[in-house]
């Protein structure tokens, strides 16, 4: 799919749209100067605290903006989705609030912390024994059996525009940034904040952020066309998995994405543990994916505005503090 500047303006007026329309529901989260992390790298950081949107992560704004946007009989009849649980606990909540059912499709191995989490919010789990993109491919293939709407973690326009807002914020909450870092999966986030980044302060360097292990969509972009590929495993496996064919975030990000970088999983872990020192937060993998490519490329950036989305909080204690011992 090509795209041209009109699709990127409609994609932009229903990021404005939702920026507007998702309040009070979806939180403006903090943009915070962190000092400690400026003086460790020499940039201007900025944090941005998706981890502390509700049910911590930034998929809450994508999920709300889908179920806000359901026609009346798709809400009566319910939706089913994909997810190894941060898009399940952040839909399962947005269909709690307004009464729309919820059947959340994931792996066998997904975090138990988490499936606990989505079925407090009254949603359905059904688990599969196979590999994350073989998960969203079956959960889609029910979807349209039971006809019911399925709602793609990331290859949903109405999704990525709810993930968009978040660039609107960064715009209103700085000035002029030089560069964002922005840990990326499916590419849904990256899309809907460089998106809105595109009209807004087109100078602003969009630069997407993978684990080494697990770059399926970086290495597809590099390859000029999706592939499929075996990853290792991550602490970031909220980005972890492949890409669902004819995803519309892999020509979003060829469009937009600026550059991209990959971080060892020992990068990720000292960021996680930086992360702890000087702000005092817990943050899972994903986040801890951008912290360490701003690191890695902060030699690059002296001096300048950058701002880290720190895009969610959802690992369990054990794991935190398997990692940075």
């Amino acid at each position: 799919m090509q795209l041209d500047d009109t699709y990127l303006q409609q994609l932009f007026e229903a990021i404005s749209q939702a920026h507007v329309a998702l309040r009070p529901q979806v939180a403006v989260t903090p943009l915070i100067h962190s000092a400690a992390l400026s003086a460790m790298t020499g940039c201007e950081v900025h944090l941005k605290c998706e981890h502390l949107q509700h049910t911590g992560s930034f998929k809450f704004r994508g999920a709300s903006n889908k179920i806000r946007l359901l026609p009346e009989a798709q809400r009566q009849s319910g939706v089913i989705t994909a997810s190894s649980g941060n898009h399940g606990q952040a839909l399962a909540r947005a269909g709690k609030t307004l009464g729309v059912p919820v059947t959340v499709y994931t792996t066998a191995t997904a975090s138990r912390v988490k499936l606990d989490a989505i079925r407090a919010q009254g949603a359905e789990v059904v688990s599969l024994d196979t590999d994350p993109l073989s998960v969203e491919l079956e959960a889609a293939r029910q979807a349209e059996l039971q006809g019911k709407p399925f709602v793609s973690p990331y290859n949903d326009a109405q999704v990525i525009a709810g993930q968009g807002t978040i660039g609107i914020e960064l715009h209103e909450q700085a000035e002029q940034l030089d560069a964002v870092f922005v840990a990326v999966g499916g590419g849904g986030l990256i899309s809907g904040i460089a998106t809105a980044l595109n009209w807004l302060s087109p100078s602003t360097q969009i630069i997407g952020c993978w684990p080494a292990v697990a770059p399926t969509l970086q290495k597809s972009l590099e390859a000029g066309a999706l592939i499929e590929m075996e990853e290792g495993e991550t602490l970031s496996d909220g980005t972890a998995g492949g890409v669902e064919p004819g995803s519309i975030t892999f020509p979003l990000c060829q469009r937009l994405v600026d550059r991209t970088v990959l971080v060892s999983e020992q990068e990720i872990k000292a960021a996680m543990r930086d992360v702890a020192a000087t702000e005092r937060w817990i943050i899972e993998g994903a986040a801890a994916v951008a912290v360490a490519s701003m690191q890695k490329l902060a030699p690059e950036y002296r001096g300048k505005r950058v701002a880290v989305v720190i895009c969610g909080r959802n690992i369990t204690l054990e794991k935190f503090l398997g990692a940075v011992a």
